[in-house]
């Protein structure tokens, strides 16, 4: 197999692995333009959420920012939106109420 062949394979097998690291935005480092890209979070939600930071887990950042609850945090997560480096329902971050 070529070289340019096998990098071709390599590229395509690691693209959606890629993707994920590059769409994964952390709320507690994120400037307010990466925040307003996740898809649901508008401007006064990314408010709130600047307001709030840092956060030290999910279930911190449910508790103190009003408008999102544990189904809208999924749906975030589900977009690339992680509290410190974590998606939501992690292990050790939590899923609260």
């Amino acid at each position: 197999m070529s070289g340019l062949r096998r990098r071709g394979l390599l590229l395509w097998a690691w693209a959606p692995a890629l993707a994920r690291a590059q769409a994964e935005t952390d709320v507690n480092t994120a400037s307010r333009a990466q925040l307003e890209s996740v898809p649901g979070l508008g401007p006064a939600l990314v408010q709130r959420l600047l307001a709030g930071r840092p956060f030290s887990d999910w279930a911190d950042l449910l508790k103190r920012v009003p408008g999102i609850k544990a189904a809208t945090a999924r749906k975030l997560s589900a977009s690339g939106l992680r509290v410190a480096g974590r998606p939501f329902g992690s292990t050790t971050g939590g899923e609260a109420g």
